[in-house]
């Protein structure tokens, strides 16, 4: 079980992380929306809940729950820009099929 982040992506953790002045990594997460049916979650963490399952890559620590792991056991986390867009993009192989829009995915 893994879940792994570019440089790219641990640079812009560590540095909005630096910003805020708090915080130990970054939480990633499925729910259940969109037409595909899941959608990924991302938000900054500033503790590590007992459930959590923990990983480091890159110096960031990267916080996932239980119910999500099966989901995106292997996800590799980057953080691109593309024009005047930037942002995080989720590098599934469980990934079958995306929406439309972008927005959800099957496995």
């Amino acid at each position: 079980m893994s879940v792994t982040l570019t440089d790219a992506a641990a640079r812009h953790v560590t540095r909005y992380m630096t910003k805020r002045g708090k915080g130990v990594g970054v939480r990633l997460g499925v729910r259940t929306t969109g037409c595909s049916g899941l959608a990924y979650k991302i938000e900054y963490a500033d503790e590590v809940a007992p459930e959590d399952v923990v990983f480091e890559d890159n110096g960031v620590k990267v916080l996932v729950d239980p119910k999500s792991m099966a989901y995106i056991d292997g996800t590799q986390l980057d953080f691109v820009r593309e024009g005047l867009n930037e942002g995080f993009k989720f590098l599934n192989p469980n990934e079958r099929d995306r929406c439309g829009c972008g927005e959800s995915f099957r496995v």
